[in-house]
């Protein structure tokens, strides 16, 4: 391994099949890193058990078992880690000010829909493509921005458009841009790192 491979520490809550792309974006040579570490807030995620899978550490951090302290539990896991650079890929949590402060511009976010539209408190998930075809969009995408204080408020640094189709419901819908997700977050990391 060289000195210029990138350490990312990947934060899900969730399933991890961005964080699965992730890993076999490394693996395969076409990220310039490796995931480090994978922190979930959710003891249960699916995303803990395909870092196990991989041999990578999978960690359990939450309000509770930080003991209030929860910003500088991630802190020092992250150090401890040697974390270039963190990946939200489907976190439910704000990140503390402390992280956002010691890895200013070098935590990321995806985001399942063209921001600044459909995003804020509440829009993850299926809410975000429930949204989408409520306002009648002819159009959705993926965004990948810089994370700030502020739910999806960080500059956007790219993005990349899926089509809304006749007869889309909200499931449809969230499948075609997951699917463009796994592909876009991995030309977007090979291309940083």
């Amino acid at each position: 391994m060289t000195s210029d491979i990138k350490n990312i520490a990947v934060f899900a809550s969730h399933g991890g099949s961005d964080l699965q792309a992730i890993i076999d974006g490394c693996k395969a040579g076409k990220i310039n890193a490796r995931v480090c570490v994978v922190i979930s807030n959710n003891s249960g995620s699916l995303a803990l058990q395909r870092a196990r899978d991989e041999n990578i550490p999978a960690i359990h951090i939450s309000e509770k078992t930080s003991l209030g302290n929860l910003g500088e539990t991630l802190f020092k896991t992250l150090v401890q880690y040697q974390t270039d650079v963190v990946f939200l890929a489907g976190y439910m949590k704000k990140i503390p000010l402390n992280v956002l402060s010691a890895y200013r511009n070098r935590i990321f976010n995806i985001h399942p829909a063209l921001l600044p539209k459909h995003g804020g408190k509440g829009m993850y998930g299926i809410n975000v493509h429930k949204a989408v075809l409520a306002a009648g969009d002819t159009e959705t995408g993926i965004t990948i921005h810089r994370v700030t204080e502020e739910y999806d408020a960080g500059s956007i640094l790219e993005q990349r458009k899926v089509p809304v189709q006749a007869g889309d419901t909200p499931e449809i819908l969230a499948a075609r841009v997951l699917e463009q997700e796994h592909i876009f977050i991995v030309e977007f990391l090979s291309k940083i790192l």
